[in-house]
């Protein structure tokens, strides 16, 4: 996977549906918590809403260990499951989408939920504002004091993140490097310290 999208910002979109509101806010959440405090945060926004249905994929979108969905009241399978099929294909990661619904006073019935609850994720998915993420993963760096200053600098430059740093008899610098373009960034690190590193990293780095 060389990227995958996720939104810019919290951003809402409305939907009526037979009277009924569908009020639809998607969220970038890295992670379960960041994702089930956001659902929290729309509970207490819409206190007197009737149903609070919810979807997400708080990482990368291969993840299914990050997957999560919920009818919250509303007929088994009509509403979480739907949202969650929507944001399965839609190359959106790190996101949660809560649709909010008031009750109008028709009934919709089980297929016409389905419909509407597919309906308003991907509505909502297809105008919001988002970012192309790169997945990354974790590369420990090891060099001496000497070349501190230079290797600071050329991260700086760099589309590699810096995570943490430790300071002992040399320097061991924790990364997260774009998958993509590592193998170019490994050379030059390597040319910059003429070879004077070491570097630990995942197997498919």
């Amino acid at each position: 996977m060389d990227y995958y999208l996720s939104p810019t910002h919290t951003q809402r979109f409305d939907l009526e549906i037979k009277n009924s509101q569908f009020i639809t806010h998607v969220c970038r959440t890295n992670g379960r918590d960041a994702a089930k405090a956001f659902i929290e945060e729309m509970r207490q926004r819409y206190p007197d809403a009737n149903h609070h249905c919810w979807a997400f994929i708080a990482g990368v979108p291969n993840n299914a260990h990050l997957w999560d969905q919920s009818d919250d009241g509303e007929p088994k399978g009509t509403a979480g499951k739907p949202m969650l099929n929507v944001l399965q294909h839609s190359d959106f990661g790190e996101t949660t989408v809560v649709v909010t619904r008031f009750f109008g006073g028709v009934k919709l019935g089980a297929g016409g939920l389905v419909r509407a609850y597919s309906q308003a994720v991907q509505e909502a998915l297809s105008q919001t504002e988002y970012e192309n993420v790169y997945p990354r993963c974790p590369v420990q760096l090891k060099i001496a004091y000497p070349l501190l200053g230079k290797v600071e600098y050329w991260l700086e430059q760099s589309d590699i993140e810096i995570t943490n740093k430790t300071y002992s008899d040399s320097i061991v610098i924790d990364l997260a490097v774009i998958e993509r373009t590592w193998p170019e960034h490994k050379l030059a690190l390597t040319d910059l310290c003429q070879g004077s590193l070491t570097l630990i990293e995942p197997d498919n780095a």
